[in-house]
């Protein structure tokens, strides 16, 4: 086997798709909301079989690889290397292939793997590390999380890291590109970023290193000028925005649990993970961003916010709830009773993390009770900026149901007509909707194109063939290919025509009908071109026509047959009338005559459709 294919073998594509969208059991597919276009109704079908997928509605699909390579924006390459981790591959060079041959994100994912890597080795053994092990300890950690989020430690030098590397075989230039160095505005040398820190590695979804939170090293918090935390810079692998930290991590016990705690800082992930709630992760002390809440709906549609009691804390908290209810998530909030953030109340008392979580309150009872305590709802100014808060944010809340109930309690609580609020709510809306459209840029989402009725006709009649083929004998007497419409189908129709006189069976194999056409068919793009519809008829056959027994599937062809042909005799004589029309124009009577009597023909097959 290919590593491509060892990985394919080792890997369910159901499971690995899971980690990015909610599927669910459909007969014997899965479907969901296609995460590549806009969708209500789930076009998005998986064949656990088949180890395919396909969306019915922007016509993407394939395999494991291209699904990886689709949503993540990889190169083959660097799909394969994430999924080889996944599956237990090892991937091994060939020949004489050379470290050029690899692209340059995986020459950045492998700096910053070794990085971590001997970050945390030197914080398990170096004597220089001896304060920050003390110091990680006494904050209540033990060795088991230390090894399980690779805490980590930089020596305080200029050029410990940047030296190591380089004797890898990594250039100055890929060291600065992964955010590991920084360059000196002074004869261009280039120095360590994290220096004398301990270091929190911050990995993507897929568990690869992308980035560092720094600490500083306790003996120096009163000395060191650059703060106590620093992080690492936007690269080509960390755009804070798109990460969550412990994601990676929590991602299964968020799908297990049903739902996604947000915490604030990245001690707060791992003093839960130490104290049993795994179903967590941190937005590194920002508001949680409209492409982490996406990240967030793969797995649940279910958050739970528990942000630091501080000004900043708050602020970041709503923003973050704002995104949520923006993209119809159902939220509720965490108060952690006596502390300021769950990493001191789990060093207080781990039980009351536990109840906290439990007595999450809705966000609409957080809103209210925020807004409203300590106002005087008899003074007309203060009831106007009560109204006014509740409103800004009930008129970024996606669901309608939701929505109402905000507005009846806002309208009972303030002894308000219902119908005032609604209006200034719909004013609102109409405001909203025309900045949006001001400020509209170009989009590149696919352009979902609907398909004819012809061309629905002919796949659900070769969907029936791949599934009922023993009826093909009866299919290939009464339908001619050129009858298909268009040709994509009507040389399809050929290949499986040929195929089936070939091979002496009247099951539909898969498997061995895609190794056929990799055998029979010259050009790449023509191979691509037929693999994908032969995936999108098995996924038609098994989502439409599975339940369906082979008496019934018979009535079905046949009334497909007759509807194809209806259409393709009435399409032939339109298309004749127009000829006749030309050849009556130019008095040409000889061709008017054969034009005329192939219209005749044409009708009197119309008349004779007896399938």
């Amino acid at each position: 086997m290919t590593p491509a294919e060892e990985i394919k073998s080792k890997l369910d594509i159901v499971e690995v798709i899971r980690e990015y969208i909610q599927v669910k059991a459909v007969g014997v597919n899965f479907q969901a909301r296609c995460p590549f276009h806009r969708e209500k109704t789930p076009s998005f079908i998986v064949s656990p079989e088949k180890q395919i997928w396909r969306c019915f509605g922007c016509s993407k699909g394939g395999d494991v690889f291209d699904f990886v390579m689709e949503i993540e924006g990889l190169s083959f390459v660097e799909a394969l290397r994430q999924l080889a981790v996944k599956a237990g591959v090892t991937l091994r060079r060939q020949g004489n292939q050379s470290a050029q041959d690899t692209s340059k994100r995986n020459r950045l994912l492998d700096v910053m793997d070794l990085s971590a890597n001997y970050y945390h080795q030197l914080l398990l053994n170096s004597p220089a590390a001896a304060s920050a092990r003390k110091y990680l300890a006494e904050r209540g950690l033990k060795k088991q999380i230390i090894e399980e989020f690779r805490i980590g430690f930089s020596l305080d030098s200029w050029d410990d890291l940047n030296s190591k590397l380089k004797k890898k075989g990594y250039s100055d230039e890929e060291i600065f590109l992964a955010g590991m160095s920084v360059k000196s505005d002074r004869g261009g040398k280039y120095y360590d970023r994290f220096r004398g820190r301990i270091m929190f590695p911050i990995r993507d979804v897929s568990g690869n290193t992308a980035a560092f939170t720094a600490r500083v090293s306790p003996e120096k918090e009163l000395t060191e000028k650059l703060g106590k935390y620093i992080n690492s810079p936007q690269t080509a692998l960390y755009d804070k925005s798109r990460m969550l930290f412990g994601l990676d991590m929590a991602k299964q016990t968020i799908r297990e649990a049903g739902a996604a705690i947000i915490v604030e800082g990245q001690m707060d992930v791992i003093s839960s993970f130490q104290a049993g709630v795994k179903n967590i992760v941190a937005s590194s002390g920002t508001a949680l961003s409209a492409d982490q809440i996406k990240l967030i709906k793969r797995y649940t549609n279910n958050i739970l916010f528990s942000f630091d009691i501080d000004d900043a804390g708050q602020i970041a908290a709503e923003r973050g709830i704002e995104q949520g209810l923006t993209q119809d998530m159902n939220i509720r909030i965490i108060k952690v009773p006596g502390s300021k953030d769950p990493d001191e109340c789990i060093r207080n008392n781990p039980r009351d993390w536990h109840q906290a979580i439990a007595g999450a309150a809705a966000v609409q009872d957080y809103y209210f009770e925020k807004i409203f305590t300590g106002r005087n709802i008899q003074d007309i100014q203060e009831k106007k900026e009560i109204a006014a808060k509740l409103l800004s944010v009930i008129s970024r809340i996606s669901s309608s149901i939701e929505k109402d109930s905000w507005v009846q309690q806002l309208a009972s609580r303030l002894s308000i007509n219902e119908s005032v609020l609604r209006d200034v709510l719909n004013r609102k809306k109409t405001t909203q909707k025309n900045s949006a459209q001001a400020s509209v840029k170009q989009t590149t989402e696919p352009v979902v194109k609907e398909k004819s009725h012809e061309e629905m006709l002919a796949e659900s009649l070769l969907a029936l063939l791949l599934r009922y083929s023993d009826h093909f004998e009866y299919v290939v007497e009464r339908l001619m290919p050129a009858q298909l419409g268009s040709n994509i189908y009507q040389q399809f129709y050929k290949k499986l025509v040929i195929y089936y006189n070939k091979v002496d069976s009247t099951v539909f194999n898969y498997q061995q009908f895609r190794s056929w056409l990799h055998d029979h068919i010259e050009y790449e793009q023509e191979l691509r071109n037929f693999e994908a519809l032969v995936d999108t008829l098995s996924l038609i056959a098994d989502r439409d026509f599975y339940a369906m027994g082979r008496q019934t599937a018979g009535i079905e062809i046949r009334k497909i047959i007759r509807q194809i042909k209806i259409k393709y005799y009435t399409q032939r004589m339109h298309d004749l009338e127009v000829e006749m029309s030309k050849a009556e124009r130019g008095a040409d009577e000889e061709k008017l005559k054969k034009i005329f009597d192939e219209f005749r023909g044409v009708v009197d097959e119309m008349k004779t459709i007896n399938i």
